[in-house]
């Protein structure tokens, strides 16, 4: 996107920190839609046109325009974690694997299809579907409704500490923190990994 815009020519010269500014205005809005303050659509470009203004540039229809351009190519990518199909293989025929993602469902579904995983997951779980997110309790309760699970056999393992892990806490649930840039957190999470690999210890 940054060459096929041209962003260079509108004076963004340094990739790396127009890329720093966006996930800091992506997740800042991604705290304020899980909490009902802005709608989706308001999410998908208002964080480019934040980026933007970053580097004053005042193009409105550059941001929605990039909004949408991004939404296509986010979900072809298919770069997954070290040793991902490795752990679902093992886990396959062991345990029944669901997806409970605050990610819109046409975009996580895409995902799925292009990374070669969609068949290792039976359901996938949105917020769209249960009308919350995490780390809401709700979400974790309408998994467990859909896919006829108890908590005391259900585990949840996430990347995002106040978001899934978290979310499962407050749900009730055992977790697994995925942490592989080994950030500093004050929770306490069940299980703690730096290697998905380790998932197979675990289980």
């Amino acid at each position: 996107m940054y060459d096929e815009y041209h962003l260079k020519s509108l004076g963004i010269d340094d990739f790396n920190e127009l890329f720093t500014r966006y996930n800091l205005h992506n997740d800042k809005l991604w705290e304020r839609y899980r909490n009902g303050y802005i709608k989706r659509d308001e999410l998908r470009w208002k964080r480019m046109w934040l980026m933007l203004l970053d580097f004053k540039i005042t193009d409105t229809a550059l941001a929605h325009e990039l909004g949408i351009a991004y939404l296509e190519i986010l979900p072809t990518q298919t770069l997954l974690m070290p040793h991902t199909k490795e752990v679902l293989e093992y886990c396959k025929d062991k345990y029944e694997m669901h997806l409970i993602t605050n990610g819109f469902e046409t975009t996580q579904r895409i995902k799925l299809q292009f990374s070669g995983i969609s068949r290792y997951f039976k359901t996938l779980i949105t917020s769209e579907k249960s009308n919350s997110m995490k780390p809401h309790k709700e979400i974790f309760d309408y998994a467990l409704k859909i896919t006829n699970a108890e908590i005391n056999e259900s585990i949840m393992i996430g990347d995002a500490i106040d978001i899934d892990i978290l979310g499962a806490i407050n749900a009730g649930w055992d977790q697994v923190y995925y942490n592989p840039k080994k950030l500093a957190h004050n929770r306490k999470p069940t299980f703690e990994i730096v290697h998905l690999q380790e998932l197979i210890e675990l289980f």
